[in-house]
């Protein structure tokens, strides 16, 4: 390939005129030539990467101004004889371009192709790669580049996962920019010329991947001699000097020499961006002013990090989107070996491990290395991890970020530790010297670890990287004899996967067995001098879905000790762990309530949990709280993927001085989509709601005890440019039985408006209790008999707390009579946006109460939504009461809807990476 660019800073563009030589190296003819274009997927809100950045609830794309994206516009295609060449883009795929041959091109033979286009550079506020606000241009897929022919052709949209699937290619480049910038790139610079306020730069290269450009207004990297390489890199530094950073780089660069083998390149180039994009989790979190780690180790991580990452992707040829995991599991294994060697104590808090106080938590006595089982340990706990041969684009994005990668280190080190010798790290060098820059695929690096291994590893690629089975043993019977111990080994999961058994003597290893296949020998017998207790797994080298069920006492009474901690911390399975933590909550009666939280719940979720939080509350001057047991059946890779059943009970204020109490037995079946980037699921609940309430002495209740059996079914599908969820409820009392369903749809058009559509109705199969509204349904402010809804001020007729709504049932905003429905009321709510977060509303509604005929109410007005269905704001201007703006109390109008619940502002911010 050889281009011709030219920079135009007053347009953000590039004019450019490239020329590649293409052979065909299928055994076929081709008809037609494709080209990856993905600098044109920024032209389009329906290509590829806008809907991944929808599916991630990444905002900016779509609301971003038309000049803030960028594009490719085709000027002209032609022949070596400048003959006109037909292209298009085959099926409105904005990122990819099709030649259309007049003759068919056959095998082995080559034929030269002319363009000529115009780049529009994009911001940096998608990806980090375009025009900063600085007007640096950061290039990267900034040229023309042909798929790759691998039996057929490859075709993949730019979906900011990484690597284009690319063959290496040779390549020239004369970039003309305004001498005012400086541009710096991994190629080969030739030479540099200035005139007539530019200056032209000649770059090469050969067997590239892919070639960053940095155009830059101020030069922003250093060039560093590390052997007999330039390292070129404008990565964070933390000020350290520069003795120490040269240092870093050369320790750095000659690990991967001395494990991997020498870099094909003469530079190598290692960003900012590059790091920013697959950073190190964990250190990159914490702000600038805490170095929780000794000097020069962050940066020392980063480098090696950003600097093996580069020197894999860019020699290991495999498809980046379908077999990345053998890039991975290199690239870990390098990084927890470089740890190991250089850092073997260093801690995964760092320095903050020492401190009194955290330094009581296990979080404290983790090491740095053990954050990739834990990380990866997350998704599996979830039921949200996924096989390692999952494409890319097939990915949860904290799979795709984190744990899949993790997966693959640890796997690897699980191999390692399973076949207790190097050629772990002797098949991952040799692998890299014999297919650098070659076409290669997973099944090439699996026979290399499986012709240096001495054990059968067939497991490792056929359960571990091919499925997501989970790995969990059981230490279950032993029987004792004088000399000898005989363990039962169940294979919980039928991985035929292999584990250790270890013999612990006050907590020391006394006795290490690997067994190979405990799914088809399950009995063990080990020797008993010297051993107090038997446990699977004791080093945590295998990541082991549930470690607590991994120990066995010989001599000791408990299989484990119990121990009591503060505040919630990691699993440690050596111990029964019991956490207590101060916990409060707020409403008008009770006001704040504060007591212990008494839990068993890790950081990481558990299939059987309780919880007891009883408060004492400062208004109520009395004990309230709540409590609850459940437990969970997770099932691997169905549509029913979870079954959890539980009981639940709180006893709060519901008026001042006025107490209920609520007992909840419940069943949950839990559906999703099979493909977990979907966010599609469904749910049934059945429960029985038992509440009891205290009397009022002036208000007599009708009814203060009652029971309500319950069936939800819900159906949802949350997504940033359409949302559907649905509903259909039905209650079952000895005073009545009802039926009701609700379904709310939004969608975001590409003009940037939102239409917010809400429908409910409900009827009631039967009513004995009509002389009162407590269990009718409400127009505007349920009654909230099952108390499943977070009033602050439920009994509130009057001043703020009356002013909270809960979106629910009827949906209104304006207080309109009939206020409630005995027996039936139909309503929709709908609201578009005015301007970004402001929002005109409107619903309509029919109330029908028994004896009366039915009720037509509407009302509308302003609604402020600072965070959608968490911080809104609704000021009503026209309804069936008039121009409710004249009303002189117009203040107790205003309805208002607020969220003080931590794990619902929680799932706000996690909803983009699960």
């Amino acid at each position: 390939m050889e281009i011709d660019a030219r920079l135009e800073d007053s347009t953000r563009s590039l004019e450019i005129s490239q020329h590649i030589r293409f052979i065909n190296t299928e055994k076929r003819a081709l008809v037609s030539i494709y080209l990856n274009d993905w600098n044109n997927a920024f032209s389009s809100k329906n290509s590829a990467l806008a809907r991944r950045f929808a599916e991630d609830y990444k905002r900016r794309f779509h609301f971003a101004k038309d000049h803030e994206r960028g594009y490719t516009y085709i000027h002209e295609v032609t022949d070596s004889q400048g003959d006109s060449l037909n292209w298009d883009r085959p099926g409105d795929i904005v990122d990819l371009l099709r030649i259309n041959l007049e003759q068919p091109l056959q095998p082995g033979d080559s034929i030269d192709l002319n363009f000529h286009y115009t780049v529009r550079v994009p911001e940096d506020n998608f990806t980090r790669f375009g025009m900063d606000r600085d007007h640096n241009y950061k290039l990267r897929y900034w040229y023309l580049v042909p798929a790759p022919l691998d039996n057929g052709w490859k075709l993949y949209s730019h979906q900011d996962l990484g690597l284009q699937y690319v063959q290496p290619y040779n390549i020239r480049i004369k970039l003309d920019i305004p001498t005012e910038f400086y541009a710096a790139s991994s190629l080969n610079l030739d030479r540099t010329k200035t005139q007539k306020g530019y200056k032209t730069l000649s770059f090469s290269g050969s067997e590239r991947l892919e070639s960053k450009m940095y155009i830059t207004k101020t030069y922003i990297f250093e060039s560093l001699a590390i052997n007999d390489k330039q390292i070129i890199t404008n990565i964070e530094d933390e000020d350290i000097e520069f003795n120490m950073k040269k240092a870093v780089l050369t320790k750095a660069l000659n690990f991967l020499e001395e494990n991997l083998g020498t870099y094909p390149h003469k530079d190598i180039f290692i960003t900012q961006e590059d790091y920013l994009n697959n950073p190190v989790y964990g250190l990159n979190q914490l702000p600038s002013f805490i170095r929780p780690f000794p000097d020069g180790f962050q940066y020392d991580i980063k480098i090696f990090k950003t600097l093996t990452e580069n020197y894999l992707t860019n020699t290991i040829l495999v498809n980046p989107r379908t077999e990345k995991w053998v890039i991975d599991a290199m690239m870990y294994t390098l990084m927890m070996d470089y740890v190991d060697r250089y850092y073997p104590n260093m801690k995964l808090l760092g320095n903050l491990s020492k401190i009194i106080g955290l330094r009581w938590f296990h979080a404290a006595d983790l090491e740095f290395n053990d954050q990739y089982q834990f990380l990866y340990m997350n998704m599996a706990r979830m039921n949200l991890d996924q096989p390692l041969t999952t494409s890319q684009d097939s990915l949860v994005k904290f799979n795709k970020n984190i744990a899949n990668a993790y997966k693959a280190g640890v796997g690897m080190k699980y191999l390692q530790a399973y076949l207790e010798d190097e050629s772990v790290q002797q098949s991952i060098k040799e692998f890299y010297e014999a297919n650098m820059l070659r076409k290669v695929s997973a099944r090439d690096f699996e026979n290399t670890l499986k012709n240096n291994s001495e054990k059968d590893i067939s497991w490792f690629f056929q359960e571990y990287v091919g499925t997501n089975k989970k790995i969990d043993f059981k230490l279950t019977d032993i029987r004792k004899t004088d000399d000898s111990v005989q363990a039962v080994i169940r294979d919980l999961r039928n991985t035929h996967m292999p584990v250790s058994l270890y013999g612990i003597k006050d907590g020391d290893i006394v006795f290490k067995k690997w067994v190979e296949d405990p799914a088809s020998n399950d009995t063990v017998v080990v020797p008993r001098e010297g051993i107090d207790r038997l446990a699977l797994n004791y080093e945590q080298e295998i990541p082991e879905f549930n470690q607590r069920n991994n120990y066995r006492g010989v001599t000791k009474l408990f299989n484990k000790p119990i121990q009591f901690r503060l505040l919630q911390d990691i699993e440690d399975p050596r111990y029964n762990q019991i956490f207590f933590m101060p916990e409060f909550e707020y409403n008008l009666y009770d006001g704040i309530a504060i007591g212990p939280k008494v839990y068993n719940k890790t950081v990481l979720s558990k299939t059987f949990n309780f919880s007891f939080s009883p408060k004492y509350g400062f208004n109520s001057q009395t004990i309230v709280g709540s409590g609850g047991l459940s437990n969970t059946h997770q099932f691997d890779n169905q549509k029913l993927y979870a079954i959890r059943y539980g009981i639940s009970g709180n006893r709060f204020s519901y008026g001042y001085n006025l107490f209920y109490k609520k007992i909840t037995p419940y069943l949950l079946f839990a559906f999703r989509n099979p493909y977990l980037r979907s966010n599609e699921g469904q749910r049934l609940l059945i429960r029985n709601v038992k509440v009891q309430r205290d009397e009022n002495p002036e208000f007599p209740l009708e009814q203060p005890n009652y029971n309500v059996f319950n069936v939800n079914y819900a159906y949802s599908n949350p997504n940033f440019i359409k949302y559907l969820t649905a509903s259909i409820d039905w209650q079952l009392s000895d005073k009545f039985s009802k039926i009701s369903a609700t379904a709310e749809y939004r969608k975001l058009f590409t003009n940037n408006r939102q239409v917010n559509l809400r429908f409910f109705t409900g009827t009631f199969l039967y009513n004995d209790k009509r002389n009162n509204d407590y269990f009718s349904f409400a127009l505007d402010r349920p009654t909230d008999y099952l108390f499943d809804y977070n009033y602050y001020g439920r009994s509130q007729g009057s001043g703020l707390f009356s002013q909270q709504i809960i979106m629910a049932e009827g949906g209104f905003k304006s207080q309109l009579q009939p206020e409630y429905a005995n027996e039936w009321l139909m309503s929709m709510n709908a609201s578009t946006n005015i301007w970004n977060w402001i929002y005109a509303y409107g619903d309509i509604g029919m109330v029908k109460n028994r004896g009366e005929n039915g009720k037509f109410l509407y009302d509308s007005g302003i609604r402020v939504s600072l965070v959608q269905d968490y911080f809104e704001l609704f000021f009503p201007v026209y309804s069936n009461l008039g121009w409710e703006l004249d009303d002189p109390n117009y203040d107790q109008k205003i309805r208002f809807i607020v969220s003080l619940d931590i794990n619902t502002l929680i799932r706000l911010f996690t909803r983009r990476w699960y």
